[in-house]
This record gives C-alpha cells, structure tokens and sequence, in this order.
C-alpha cells in the first residue's frame, strides 16, 4: 500500500472512490430540495430569483447521516443563517446599485470576508458537517454581486421558505431510508477558548479577504470566486489534506469548466437549465463524500448554472475567469495553510524553549545551597 503522504498516493486519491454509504437517499432528498422551490419560481415567472432559493436549498446538504433529531436542530440552525446570508446579499445589491462600483464591491468583499470568518466559527464551535464557511459565504457574495432581483424581503421570504422545506425534507428522509440511530453518534460541539475561536474566524476571514483583494485588483469580473476557492481548503482535516483539497479544487474546477461549456453551448430554456440544476445536485451529492476533485465535475457547473439562471453571464467569459479566479483563491488558501504551519512550529518552538529555560531554572534553585524563596 503506497504512503498517503507521497505523490503516489495523492495520485491515487485523484482518481479513486471511497466506500459509499447509500448516498443515492440523501442525494435524493436534497436534489428534491433544491427541485421544489425551483420549479415553483418557474411555474410563477419568477425564475429570476432563482438564488435566493437556491441559497436557502443548500441546508439540505449539511447533517448527512446523523440521527433524525440531530439534523432537525443543526439544519434548523443553517437554515437561518443561509436565510440571513441571503438577505444580507440582497441588501448589500440595493446598496450596490446606489453607491459607487468599486465602492460597492469594497463593501461587498469585507462583509463577505467577516461572515466567512464568523460562518466557519460557528460551524466549528457546533461541529456541524460539512465544515467550513463555502455556503455561507457563496450566498451573501453571489446574491450581492447581481442586480437586484427583488425587494429585501422578497429574498429573505424565499430563501426561508425554502430552507424550511429542507428541513421538512430532512425530517421525512427518516421515513424514506435515512435513518441514522443515535446510538454511538457522537455530536462532536466543541468547546472553543477565545483565542481559538479568534484563529478560526481569522483564517477564514482573512484567507477570504486577502484572495477577494486579489481578485478585484485582477480586474476580474468575480471576485467572490476567489474568495470561495480560498477558504474551501481551510474545511479539511490536517494539514497535508488541506493543500490535497487545494489542488483537488483547481483540477476538479477546470475538468467542470469543460462540462459547463458542453452544457451552455447548446440554447437552453430556463426549465431546460433547472433540471440540469437538479439533475447535477444529484451527482454531485452521489460522489463529493467519495472524491472531490470528481464531484466537482458536477459542483462547477451546478454553481455557474444558477447563476445564469438568475443573472445571465457572457459564457466565454465568464468560464474563463472561474478558472483564474479559483487559480487565485487557492493559491491564497494553500498560502494561509503554509503560514498557520510555520506559525505553530515557531510557537512550538518557543514553548519548548521556554520550558526548557524553566527546567534550567528549577535545577540551579535545587544546586544552590541555603536558598530560600519568599
């Protein structure tokens, strides 16, 4: 068996699947969670909020495989906070077309950089799965960035209304084959010190902020992809994995691009796009705990085509700056990972040195006679 670590074996895990779980129940139901609110939007004419409720689908996907009441609770939780992402985006787009462009997108970028940092804290602290702040962030800095679709509240109501049909979804999910007994379920709620909790909401937020930045100045028209692509690598566990889901992103983003171009370069009505929404949903729940750079083929179109269905984009463009954009996030996010690891070693060096100038100590009190301390 060929040593995780080497070349060898990350080619290996480029390529392979892990063992799969029934993953074609959940996938199901959160695929159906996304299909409800989408295509009540397109029995309206309203498929040009198609964000909002797309954002507010994306509770489905967290608390895969815990026990009913579990997911009940946490998804109830990321449900409100993926509501308030959304309405918060909304706010900022009326804010946007009211104040001057690179104002805006100035605007746009910190706030996004400060609810990734306090999204990852959360989720963190709660031991909520999946980890880190992708969602969160994706949805206040893609409903921000488009004009404005509707009123605040409008946004707000249909990014509720369709987390709470997650929810619901997930509490009948127990009755259609996922059950999950709690019997040996461990939560895994942290109990995080300040200075822990402050570490988190600073790689988060500040990975988001400095790959934003670069990606405004690139002159790119989607900043906040740079901002996504850095902090999807912070989620993973360790170190070495952490720069493996890096790479993983920017060879899974590319490979998706390809499939995007295939699916946009034929004309397609807006129905046309939202089962092809759906239809990748599915795979992509089918394969992302199994192979990430794989499910990616299926995450990167999924993403651009909701985007296009809310705010159509020249298509050329548009792939072309995913690519560099994603390029840039997670050059940003190995860089954050790099630097957290010198920082530890050197702390830890430190601590070892000062340790042992306190053994040090200890041993010439002990070697020096009639001393006494008061």
């Amino acid at each position: 068996m060929p040593d995780p670590s080497s070349v060898r074996g990350q080619l290996q895990r480029f390529v392979s699947l892990a063992p799969g779980r029934v993953d074609h129940i959940p996938a199901f139901r959160i695929a159906l969670g996304l299909a409800i609110p989408l295509t009540v939007l397109l029995v309206t004419d309203r498929i040009s909020w198609a964000m909002y409720a797309g954002f507010g689908a994306f509770t489905g996907i967290y608390s895969r495989y815990e026990p009913t009441r579990v997911r009940l609770r946490r998804q109830a939780l990321i449900g409100t906070l993926l509501t308030l992402c959304v309405t918060l985006g909304a706010a900022l787009a009326e804010l946007g077309a009211s104040i001057p462009d690179p104002a805006a997108s100035w605007v746009s970028l910190v706030i996004a950089a400060l609810v990734a940092g306090g999204a990852a804290t959360l989720v963190t602290a709660r031991g909520i799965r999946p980890g880190g702040a992708v969602f969160p962030l994706f949805a206040v800095a893609a409903v921000a960035a488009a004009p404005p679709a509707a009123p605040v509240w409008v946004a707000a109501l249909v990014a509720g209304l369709s987390a709470t049909g997650c929810v619901l979804l997930g509490l009948l999910g127990h009755w259609a084959g996922e059950r999950h007994p709690a019997a040996g379920f461990a939560p895994g709620q942290r109990t995080l010190t300040r200075g822990q909790m402050a570490a988190e909401f600073g790689r988060y937020a500040g990975a988001a902020l400095v790959a934003g930045a670069l990606g405004l100045a690139s002159g790119l028209p989607f900043p906040y992809w740079a901002q996504i692509a850095a902090v999807v690598p912070l989620s993973a566990p360790g170190r070495p994995a952490q720069v493996e889901r890096g790479l993983h992103r920017v060879v899974g983003s590319t490979l998706g691009i390809i499939t995007t171009g295939f699916l946009l370069s034929f004309p397609a009505e807006a129905w046309q796009l939202v089962v092809w929404v759906v239809i990748l949903q599915f795979l992509a729940e089918m394969y992302v705990l199994r192979n990430y750079a794989l499910a990616l083929l299926f995450i990167t179109p999924l993403a651009l085509l909701m985007v296009q269905l809310a705010h159509p984009q020249p298509v050329g463009a548009m792939l072309q700056a995913r690519v560099l954009e994603t390029a840039i996030g997670v050059a940003v996010g190995i860089g954050f990972v790099i630097a957290s690891a010198l920082f530890d070693r050197r702390m830890a060096a430190r601590r070892a040195r000062l340790r042992k100038q306190d053994r040090q100590r200890l041993r010439e009190r002990h070697a020096t006679p009639g001393r006494t301390d008061v």
